[in-house]
């Protein structure tokens, strides 16, 4: 249970990284972070699709058919789906963090006309981000405590993934106020909802879990996983580029990682 939640912690702490991206210009490469981005994609598809579908139907079948299981699964599956895309439809694309990748390096007080609209929108982020990252937190945690190697990986992603969120918080907040330590404490706030988000799986799992309850939450956390990757990490990655390739070289680097992850863990 502890290493769930420190996987939870460390994941968390990813947009303190963006934090800290925002306040070193030089550091923040446009080329670097389409890379990223697109490898955190790629990780968590195939992560989703090798590891966590499989672990969900395991869970299943020892209740039920192996049919049923898959039916059951992949229902959740599709159900994660549309639960993220009904969260990002009813967010404002202003408080949209797809909406933010991709422009943070243009806001500047410079070129802004209300700085207090300006460190509005980054608190906003934040807040939402928060939100966004509490069943994040929720997921890494379950999949740690079950699966350590699986649960890593995807922590690994997840934290990525959770930089230049960072980055789409900070950027506005530094400056509206010129302030380093705002824009970096803020950036930290809108990832410390994912190690409560493990607080809160703990608590859950010193009940009596029945094991179709992971296997509907394995399902969820896929669909959620495979539609965050293609509609918020691979747009984000597409926006950053410099070069057409690096999304694809980016992906396909993650995907293959994962993979070589998978073979080294497998039992002989």
């Amino acid at each position: 249970m502890g290493l769930a939640l420190l996987v939870s912690l460390l994941a968390g702490l990813a947009t303190s990284i963006g934090g800290l991206l925002v306040l070193n210009s030089r550091t923040l490469q446009r080329s670097f972070l389409a890379v990223a981005l697109a490898f955190a994609a790629g990780a968590m598809i195939i992560i989703s699709l090798v590891q966590i579908i499989p672990l969900g139907i395991n869970y299943m079948t020892e209740i039920t058919s192996e049919r049923n299981a898959m039916l059951t699964v992949w229902l959740s599956f599709f159900a994660g789906i549309g639960l993220v895309m009904m969260i990002d439809r009813i967010l404002p694309d202003v408080l949209n963090p797809n909406e933010m990748e991709g422009r943070e390096d243009e806001l500047t007080v410079g070129d802004t006309r209300s700085t207090r609209n300006l460190m509005r929108s980054g608190i906003l982020v934040a807040l939402v981000l928060g939100l966004h990252n509490l069943p994040e937190g929720m997921a890494t945690f379950f999949t740690t405590y079950q699966n350590p190697t699986v649960g890593i990986t995807l922590g690994i992603a997840i934290a990525i993934h959770n930089v230049p969120e960072g980055i789409a918080v900070a950027a506005p907040v530094y400056a509206a106020t010129g302030s380093k330590r705002k824009a970096f404490w803020w950036a930290t706030f809108s990832g410390m909802t994912e190690p409560i988000g493990g607080l809160i799986a703990a608590a859950v799992v010193s009940w009596m879990v029945p094991p179709e309850f992971f296997g509907i939450f394995y399902g969820v956390v896929a669909g959620m996983m495979v539609f965050l990757a293609l509609d918020e990490l691979l747009p984000g990655a597409w926006r950053y580029q410099t070069d057409k390739h690096q999304t694809v070289y980016g992906m396909l680097a993650g995907m293959a990682i994962m993979a070589l992850s998978f073979i080294l863990f497998a039992a002989a």
